[in-house]
């Protein structure tokens, strides 16, 4: 058995872990990837997807543009974070695919309409498409299997502004929509949300990525340092582990310059994980809504986790998680992953 997954995304470093997750995981079957902006603009992102999905010699997934600003704010992308392209210091070769003909919200729609109960929806990027998709399809929350979200933060300070996480304050009317759509859904149809508060214990670590080549059979197995040059490149044999440690160098480097240790929040493969099996986080239902009028805290997600607004939960949070457990499970499946796509040759 596998689990139809319909990804949005807006690729992006960890995103394109998460891609790599999924894409190695026998659990997972990616019906389609729609493309949004964020990290980068969205037409970036569309490359990134087709790139990667070349480079894994994935079967024919369709990948489709999707809207290339929010529905209202303007739009912000952080190539500071995730490099000029979106995937740090990875120079992957120009993709062969070509990019679906669909708009992203009819690939939306068509995928819950067609299995109705069976699609998992995984957003990593802003709702933007989501939200939009909304208006052709009302009827998503409920022909949706299961809505993850990678997105906001609660109990835990902001990474884009005190108190808010990335993907919402880039389209934070998008995120009240869809939160809001979601209400009134039994328990086990209420999105689940990783939010900063557990996707920042999540933390890639040098070490992460020599193992990883060591499960891919791909030599040398490098150890980055923070020490090593900004931009120095892997010279290690699979392709794979090569542009994907290229890519986090780059991430390693960002966090460091925030003074957040020699690491890599990995908030999306993490979100992917939840996707394919919720009991990897500890969950708790609360009801999330979005501020848009605050003059300090707009894009803030608030969670009700009393019942004080006298509102039905419309979400169900993950508030703990074994980061361990997730990078020994993440490191096998995309290790011999790699190696059954680029065997070693010796």
């Amino acid at each position: 058995m596998t689990t139809p997954i319909l990804m949005d995304v807006d690729t992006g470093i960890d995103d394109s872990l998460a891609l790599l997750y999924l894409l190695a995981n026998p659990e997972a079957e990616i019906v389609g990837i729609t493309c949004t902006a964020g990290n980068v603009p969205a037409r970036q992102v569309a490359i990134n997807n087709l790139a990667w999905l070349d480079l894994c010699k994935a079967p024919e997934i369709e990948v489709a543009l999707g809207s290339e600003v929010p529905v209202l704010a303007p739009l912000m992308t952080t190539e500071e974070t995730h490099g000029p392209q979106g995937i740090g210091y990875a120079e992957l070769p120009a993709p062969t695919r070509a990019l679906s003909s669909r708009h992203a919200v009819e690939v939306w729609a068509d995928a819950a309409r067609s299995r109705p109960g069976e699609v998992v929806g995984l957003v990593t990027g802003p709702l933007t498409n989501l939200a939009l998709a909304l208006r052709i399809e009302p009827e998503l929350p409920r022909l949706l299997k299961r809505l993850v979200i990678m997105g906001g933060a609660f109990n835990h300070p902001g990474n884009t502004t005190p108190t808010t996480e990335w993907n919402i304050a880039v389209d934070p009317e998008s995120a009240k929509i869809v939160f809001d759509a979601f209400s009134g859904l039994p328990e086990d149809r209420r999105p689940i949300v990783c939010a900063l508060d557990v996707t920042e214990t999540i933390e890639m670590r040098p070490v992460h990525l020599s193992r990883l080549a060591e499960t891919a059979g791909s030599t040398p197995v490098e150890t980055v340092r923070e020490e090593d040059a900004d931009g120095q490149l892997s010279q290690t044999s699979n392709p794979i582990v090569r542009y994907l440690t290229d890519a986090v160098k780059f991430y390693l480097e960002f966090h460091v310059s925030h003074d957040q240790g020699f690491l890599a929040h990995m908030h999306d493969p993490f979100a992917a994980a939840i996707a394919l099996h919720p009991e990897l986080g500890t969950l708790r239902q609360a009801t999330v809504d979005v501020e848009l009028a605050g003059s300090l805290t707009r894009a803030q997600t608030v969670a009700d986790w009393a019942g004080l607004w006298g509102r039905e939960p419309n979400a169900a949070i993950v508030v703990d998680t074994d980061p361990a457990a997730f990078f020994d499970h993440l490191i096998e499946l995309v290790g011999a992953f790699a190696r059954k796509t680029y065997p070693p040759t010796s």
